[in-house]
């Protein structure tokens, strides 16, 4: 079974174009070294729900929109030698202050496959 990193973040409409050259980058670190799958899908049929949502996790303000972002990988084992390989490679040297997005508000974790197709 795969293994998936997923995130959820917000980020201000007025930097999407800053998020989209970023996400562009992660796309090129992440594959170069060995991901299988990489995909930053911005929301476009993501209704603010009343108790739970996509938007209301990140806790998006009026001028944000959401993304959804996963990363796949082969199995925790590829994953976490793909993910050593992508913090020590100098393009993802960055500071997060030059962030996009708040990135205190982006929630991601790790996913082991339990139904794949």
């Amino acid at each position: 079974m795969s293994y998936v990193d997923g995130f959820v973040l917000a980020v201000p409409k007025d930097k999407v174009e800053d998020y989209r050259k970023m996400a562009e980058l992660g796309r090129e670190v992440w594959m170069d070294h060995g991901a299988l799958g990489y995909m930053e899908a911005i929301a476009d049929d993501v209704p603010y729900g009343e108790l739970t949502s996509f938007p209301r996790a990140v806790m998006a303000k009026e001028d944000e929109i959401t993304f959804f972002s996963y990363i796949v990988y082969r199995d925790r084992a590829h994953r976490d030698d793909v993910q050593a390989k992508v913090m020590a490679d100098p393009r993802m040297n960055f500071d997060p202050a030059d962030s996009p997005f708040d990135m205190k508000r982006m929630i991601f974790g790790g996913f082991s496959g339990m139904v794949e197709g």
